[in-house]
């Protein structure tokens, strides 16, 4: 357990929550086109989110995991993420970090990561600040693949969060926790192995900060059944991953604890401060779609879209012969501006009749 002190700032606490910044996402060092590419995007929310505890002095700042987009990085992508993560932390605010699935649990090395005010739960442990008067103990253990399940309980009591007792408790995980929703069906985590029962986080921790589900949400456990109220927080990926995500809303949570009566704290405001994100929309090809009229088709439709839009080409139905093979890289970027980005939906290419 390791402890830092901080000073008071009267009777609330402020922290900034964020998670899956997949930072190299669609960075290529050596790009062999000259074409817009997303990963300066993710950087730029990355950076908007330091920026803003910057500028408003937050207390704490809590990143949930996927701060990579794999885990093998070249040195230059980590430096790149890691850079500004150092001149953060000499601003004197705590930056603690769990490792995600894409670094496979565990963040790349780097020189950067020993500053003091960077704390990395490299395994199951809790880290302690004292603010505003106020104990405040943060456990939390790397993603955990597999029966987390069955688990949970024993990774948890690895953290020691209960051998020193504290004003709040928090918990910070890389995990899919029972309820948590995800893509244009809503489809909600339930009984997997994988994922966290909602019954077990003790009730003595306020909430559960949490990666890994890409849309942001937040739901309660409700006080009963011999059990007490925890609130589990997501604050989803900071720009869009995929188009399962492309009618969310992307950006970060600002979080204030307040303290009552003089000694308890309470959940307070929970402010989601938004991010830019890209617009995905979708360009579909059917049966009256003729190779002669293809160009003039998609330049017709590609001109309505915003001009930094993400583009998935579709089809449906049976094409007419031709199109797939005329369709090629070279083709569609004398169609599509260089401010926009295109890709083909999975299996396009393999559709070859209407089913």
């Amino acid at each position: 357990m390791q402890q830092a002190k901080i000073h008071p700032q009267g009777d609330k606490i402020r922290i900034v929550f964020f998670a899956d910044t997949h930072l190299g996402f669609d960075y290529p060092l050596r790009p062999k086109v000259a074409r817009r590419r997303r990963g300066g995007d993710f950087y730029d929310n990355y950076k908007a989110v330091l920026g803003h505890a910057i500028d408003t002095r937050a207390d704490l700042v809590i990143h949930g995991g996927d701060f990579f987009f794999r885990s093998r990085v070249p040195k230059k992508i980590i430096d790149l993420a890691y850079g500004p993560l150092f001149e953060f932390a000499a601003h004197g605010i705590p930056f603690l970090i769990v490792p995600g699935n894409h670094e496979r649990s565990e963040l790349p090395t780097s020189l950067y990561l020993a500053h003091p005010n960077i704390y990395v739960f490299n395994r199951p442990r809790t880290y302690t600040f004292d603010i505003a008067g106020a104990k405040i103990g943060i456990a939390g253990f790397p993603f955990e693949r597999g029966d987390i399940r069955s688990r949970f309980g024993s990774v948890l009591a690895q953290t020691g969060w209960d051998r020193e007792q504290s004003d709040v408790n928090l918990l910070c995980i890389h995990q899919a926790v029972e309820g948590a929703q995800v893509g244009p069906s809503n489809y909600t985590f339930r009984h997997g192995e994988d994922v966290v029962k909602i019954d077990d986080p003790p009730a003595e921790f306020m909430a559960v900060l949490a990666g890994h589900i890409h849309r942001k949400q937040i739901f309660t456990r409700r006080a009963g059944r011999n059990r007490g109220e925890v609130t589990v927080i997501y604050p989803g990926s900071t720009e869009r991953t995929s188009f399962a995500e492309k009618m969310e809303e992307k950006g970060f949570f600002e979080i204030t604890l307040t303290r009552i009566d003089g000694s308890q704290w309470r959940m307070g405001k929970l402010d989601f401060k938004t991010l830019p994100a890209r617009p995905m929309v979708d360009l579909l090809l059917d049966a009256s779609v003729s190779r002669s009229n293809l160009r003039f088709y998609i330049a017709s439709r590609v001109g309505g879209f915003e001009k930094d839009a993400i583009v998935r080409i579709r089809s449906k139905g049976k094409l007419d012969d031709g199109i797939r093979s005329t369709l090629t890289t070279e083709f569609l970027r004398g169609i599509f501006p260089d401010t926009m980005n295109f890709q083909f939906s999975s299996g396009f290419f393999q559709r070859r009749s209407g089913r």
